[in-house]
C-alpha cells in the first residue's frame, strides 16, 4: 500500500498505561463513522499495516487505540509520532457543505503554469495557516492552501487549481 492510496487519520501522540494502549492525535474530524479493523502506520516511509484490537473514543478529539500484538509499552513506544492512515476506499463521500481545506488530501493538485503537479499526500496545519504536500518529480513539495493561492476547487472530479508564487518548485527542484 501506498501513501498516496490512503488518507491520513492522525498520528500517535503518546502510550497510555502499561498495556500498549495509545492516545491518537486524529485530524479527520468524522473517524468515528468509518468502520475499519485495520490502519496502517507510516514507518520510515513505508505503510505497515496492524489490526485493529480496540478503539475508543471518550471525548471530542481523543482517541485510544490498541492495536494486536502491542501488548506492552515498550512495544508501543515505537509507534509514538507516527502517522496513522487508512485506505482510500473507506474515505466518507465530501458533504459539500461541510468542506475543509483537509478534505483536499488526495485531490490533484494543478498549477496555471507547470500543470499536474500530483495529488494531494498530506495536509497539515501550521500556525497561520494549512500546507499541502504533493510529491513532484521525486521531491516532496509544500505549498500553503489559502485564496491567494486556490483558485478553484472542482470536488466531483477531486481537483484543485493553484498558482504558485513565481519560484517555489524552483526551492525544491534545485
Amino acid at each position: 500500500m501506498k501513501v498516496e492510496d490512503c488518507f491520513r487519520i492522525g498520528s500517535i501522540l503518546k502510550t497510555r498505561g502499561l498495556k500498549g494502549e495509545m492516545q491518537l492525535y486524529v485530524d479527520f474530524e468524522r473517524l468515528d463513522t468509518i468502520k475499519f479493523n485495520s490502519l496502517f502506520v507510516d514507518m520510515a516511509g513505508k505503510l505497515v499495516p496492524y489490526f485493529v484490537k480496540s478503539i475508543k473514543y471518550p471525548m471530542p478529539g481523543t482517541v485510544y487505540l490498541n492495536l494486536e500484538d502491542i501488548d506492552t509499552v515498550e512495544k508501543a513506544s515505537p509507534l509514538v509520532k507516527k502517522n496513522l492512515y487508512l485506505p482510500n476506499k473507506l474515505k466518507p463521500e465530501i458533504d459539500e457543505d461541510n468542506f475543509t481545506l483537509f478534505d483536499l488530501m488526495g485531490f490533484i493538485a494543478i498549477d496555471e503554469y507547470e500543470g499536474e503537479l500530483g495529488g494531494i499526500i498530506d495536509v497539515q496545519e501550521y500556525p497561520q495557516q494549512i500546507i499541502a504536500t504533493v510529491r513532484y518529480k521525486n521531491r516532496e513539495v509544500l505549498f500553503p492552501l489559502n485564496e491567494e493561492i486556490i483558485k478553484g476547487i472542482d470536488v466531483n472530479q477531486g481537483v484543485v487549481n493553484i498558482d504558485l508564487p513565481e519560484g517555489l518548485l524552483d526551492i525544491y527542484l534545485d
